[in-house]
């Protein structure tokens, strides 16, 4: 037997047992399926013109009431407004059971739940406007929360709205939420992970919170695709992953292409790891921790296309301890024609303060492969075992008054052109090859055996 119906005719397979237990002494109880209780014995109609809100909220809470999961049979209902109370399990059959928004306000709602989950489910809100900062799935104050195999489809706002959750979204498609497609803030211990997410408005995984400070969220194994800046600005949007004030958080695994600004971005997200992800055709740079963070971790990623490769900046509002190490980087280049030196594009690895840059490989970057410093502000920044091919500048260090050490030792630099270590006044080249005398006029730079060809 075909395996799909199968599991259809589990439906009317009923145990009126396990339905007496369920409720008992109710006259003509809501049998019970392997999926829970069936919504179309409690009044629910599938492919009905009408909308199903109101019994569909009640069978919710019954099902709820009696801690067992409310299976949807396939079709489509049209619901809106729905609201999840503690234990309310809400289970459909992938990619046949769907539920389509009418109204404007959020399709599922769960605000002080306990345990409650979503599986298996089409979720469209069909593009239809929602109010400012909310999702088409959205919850408050939630814990035990489980989103799987579900698909959150047009929403005219966030695709899924957190807010004080602890919780996981697995294995789920959400595409073209007009903002954010998984808005989280002020998480109590969040996984996202194993999911394919396409053609976000503005972020596609964005974890805030109020104050800097513990999160915890962990970012693994997703697919990312086509993350748009519908709001413009200078980076809050157009990235694929966005922690911000957000510490401890963790982004490994993840496949990114093309978005409008960072592959991943945390701003004032201490002790974030940024590791073994793979980003394409970055709009700016592709691999970012900035601003008043302390401890960064960018390991073993590989990117290819991007304004920038990776960047530890922002000394000057406290941003530094980090470690760079094991990446690939290529096809570093700016994406704007006749951009302003003053923006610094084309560089595969920028660090500022207390940072490790070892063990990459940069090929292509347009402006340097490594650059350190933006005039005065470098502090003990060590370049050691880097491979640094093709680029104008191997090395770019700043030399102006006021900068901190640098150890540049034992790095491979291949077919430059202005030189293979160069003395930078910000963007500015102001220097010959220091690589040739050791930077001996320079006492805050310690340059020695690198392979220079």
């Amino acid at each position: 037997m075909d395996p799909q119906r199968r599991k259809l005719l589990k439906w009317s397979g009923a145990a009126s047992a396990l339905g007496a237990a369920a409720f008992p002494g109710a006259a003509g109880a809501a049998p019970v399926s392997a999926l829970g209780l069936d919504a179309a014995h409690m009044g629910v109609r599938a492919g009905s013109p009408d909308d199903q809100s109101a019994s569909l909220q009640r069978a919710i809470e019954r099902a709820a009431q009696a801690r067992v999961p409310l299976g949807l049979p396939p079709g489509v209902y049209r619901v809106g407004g729905l609201r999840l109370p503690s234990g309310a399990a809400l289970v459909g059959i992938r990619g046949v059971t769907r539920l389509v928004l009418t109204g404007t306000s959020p399709l599922v709602t769960a605000v002080g739940a306990e345990e409650v989950s979503l599986t298996g489910l089409t979720l469209d809100g069909l593009a239809r406007p929602l109010p400012q900062n909310q999702g088409l799935v959205h919850m408050e104050q939630a814990s035990g929360v489980r989103i799987a195999d579900c698909a959150i489809l047009g929403s005219g706002r966030h695709g899924i709205r957190f807010a004080a959750v602890a919780g996981a979204v697995t294995g789920s498609t959400i595409a073209d939420a007009a903002d954010v497609a998984l808005l989280s803030s002020d998480a109590r211990g969040l996984t996202i992970s194993g999911n394919a997410i396409a053609n976000a408005g503005n972020n596609a995984i964005q974890i805030l919170r109020g104050e800097q400070g513990h999160d915890g969220t962990l970012v693994l194994d997703n697919r990312i695709e086509n993350t748009g800046n519908r709001d413009g600005g200078s980076g809050q949007f157009g990235n694929a992953i966005n922690a911000h004030r957000a510490g401890d958080v963790i982004v490994r695994g993840n496949l990114i292409r093309r978005c409008a600004f960072s592959g991943v971005r945390g701003n004032s997200a201490s002790n974030i790891q940024i590791v073994g992800n793979t980003v394409h055709q970055a709009g700016e740079c592709a691999l970012y921790s900035e601003f008043s963070f302390e401890g960064a971790i960018v390991a073993n990623n590989i990117v290819d296309g991007a304004q920038i490769g990776v960047s530890i900046a922002n000394f000057n509002e406290g941003g530094r301890m980090a470690i760079v190490q094991g990446n690939i980087l290529r096809n570093i280049a700016p994406l704007v024609p006749n951009a302003s030196p003053d923006d610094f594009y084309g560089v595969g690895i920028y660090a500022e303060a207390d940072t490790a840059v070892n063990g990459n490989v940069v090929e292509n970057a347009r402006t340097a492969g490594i650059a350190i410093g933006w005039g005065p502000y470098l502090r003990d920044v060590a370049v050691t075992g880097n491979v640094v091919r093709k680029s104008p500048i191997g090395i770019a260090v700043t030399v102006v008054p006021g900068a901190g050490s640098a150890l540049i030792a034992a790095n491979v630099v291949s077919q430059f052109e202005r030189g293979a270590i160069v003395g930078m006044d910000h963007a500015r080249p102001v220097t010959g090859d220091l690589a040739k005398d050791g930077g001996k006029l320079y006492a805050h730079l310690s340059i020695s055996g690198n392979r220079v060809g």
